[in-house]
């Protein structure tokens, strides 16, 4: 008869484990908030943003060029057109700064998003440069995490509806 004790025991445990495991997927998949991380409370801000990235966005494709580039004057016309394009983009970037949001997770951390795309826009800045030198390298931006930086800047704009804020992929390869 002992040994019928320790086996229920262990089924009463077996048991308490398998219906806390349950409980907690239930809260997990159920119950638990779903907001992003980037996510923040100013829709009318996010709105206004994403009309200033469409208006870029189409600016920046007026300037497209698909030639191939085999000569030392299309190095020189190609970093024109990324100079060009950049600037675009420094207008919309400070077009945007110029109006905070008014929620205090957007106050925390839109200028953090503003600062990236500050240091992708000099990484663009570079890449103009290096062309300017004659030198037909492949756009490199600055890495966070093992990922480029233009991704992180994509999570924020897409996790606050503004997918037109993303870094255009005029440079990707």
């Amino acid at each position: 008869m002992p040994g019928l004790a320790i086996t229920a025991v262990k089924r009463t445990g077996l048991s308490l484990v398998v219906v806390a495991m349950l409980a907690m997927w239930i809260y997990a998949l159920v119950f638990s908030p779903r907001e992003s991380i980037n996510k923040i409370g100013d829709g009318a801000w996010a709105d206004r943003a994403e009309l200033l990235c469409i208006s870029a966005k189409e600016e920046i494709n007026e300037l497209a060029d698909y030639r191939l580039i085999t000569s030392d004057s299309d190095l020189a016309e190609r970093a024109s057109l990324v100079k060009q394009a950049t600037s675009i983009l420094r207008v919309m970037v400070s077009r945007i700064a110029s109006e905070e949001p008014t929620d205090d997770k957007g106050q925390a951390i839109v200028p953090l998003w503003l600062a990236d795309y500050q240091t992708y826009l000099s990484d663009r800045d570079d890449y103009a440069a290096l062309l300017e030198k004659g030198t037909n390298a492949p756009f490199a931006e600055t890495q966070v995490d093992g990922l480029p930086l233009s991704e992180k800047i994509t999570t924020f704009a897409n996790d606050n509806r503004m997918p037109a804020c993303s870094p255009p992929r005029d440079l990707s390869v």
